[in-house]
């Protein structure tokens, strides 16, 4: 058993749709997140960019002695991930599109994708995509001011809608009956999004709790899963305000007792 904390990355408070999965899935886990708010978004960045900002948080959770990171950013994980694993002795879990489910799961065999350029630029998207789907009708779709409307805590509101239907109309014309949230900042916008397909067969998907089974199981290969209560202890970093994370913190777990900080790196 190995009692040193998970470290989850993003380029903001997105990856809190995956710490939140993690600590239903893993309660005596603890954690330490970094969200690179100040930097975000990394959908438009460049590989090199988005390689040296990931390179800072994987660098500082190597002197916090993590066991484990998990690049909850499907943007970090396209550009940076095979970087990453070739020059840090740690074990890293990355973001999967999710490409996968839709194609078995789909009955009309159109299937929409909703993510960043970064992620649909990526290599592992388009290995994934020509792997299971390349027999269904791939609709991909920007998410186009989503993240922002995340890292400003707009959820639910007109403005929030408004965006979200923009961004989703063209995948409704198109008939999909899967949609993937291939950015961890997506399922923060799940109201919205659900009250734009409203009474539709859309299945919506969202790749966080297969990542954690991920997650869990490479935990286990290493023995270094936690089984047994013992005191967990949860740390939030950010390099921009600290706001809106504590706020989606503490509206996933109101009573969690959490430490929150900014820090550049």
């Amino acid at each position: 058993m190995n009692n040193n904390k998970i470290g989850i990355f993003d380029s903001g408070v997105g990856g809190l749709s995956v710490w939140k999965e993690l600590i239903k899935s893993l309660p005596y886990e603890s954690t330490i997140y970094y969200a690179d708010s100040g930097n975000c978004p990394y959908g438009t960045k460049s590989q090199e960019e988005v390689i040296e900002l990931s390179k800072r948080i994987v660098e500082f959770f190597v002197k916090e002695k993590v066991k484990l990171v998990v690049v909850a950013c499907n943007t970090a994980t396209a550009a940076a991930i095979d970087y990453l694993r070739q020059n840090y002795d740690i074990p890293f879990v990355g973001m999967e599109p999710a490409v996968k489910p839709a194609a078995l799961n789909t009955k009309k065999g159109i299937v929409g994708i909703l993510a960043t350029e970064g992620t649909f630029n990526g290599r592992l998207f388009n290995e994934t995509t020509e792997k299971w789907a390349s027999d269904i009708d791939v609709e991909i779709q920007v998410g186009k001011g989503f993240v922002e409307l995340v890292e400003d805590g707009d959820l639910v509101s007109e403005h929030a809608k408004e965006v979200v239907k923009k961004v989703l109309s063209p995948l409704l014309e198109k008939g999909i009956d899967q949609l993937v949230l291939a950015c961890t900042h997506y399922p923060f916008l799940y109201e919205s999004i659900k009250a734009e397909i409203q009474n539709s067969q859309i299945e919506i998907i969202n790749p966080a709790p297969a990542i954690v089974s991920r997650i869990k199981s490479l935990l286990e290969e290493t023995n270094s899963l936690i089984s047994e209560t013992v005191e967990t202890t949860y740390e939030f970093y950010s390099s921009g305000t600290v706001d809106v994370m504590k706020s989606l913190v503490h509206s996933i777990y109101p009573d969690i007792k959490a430490e929150f900080s900014s820090k550049l790196l």
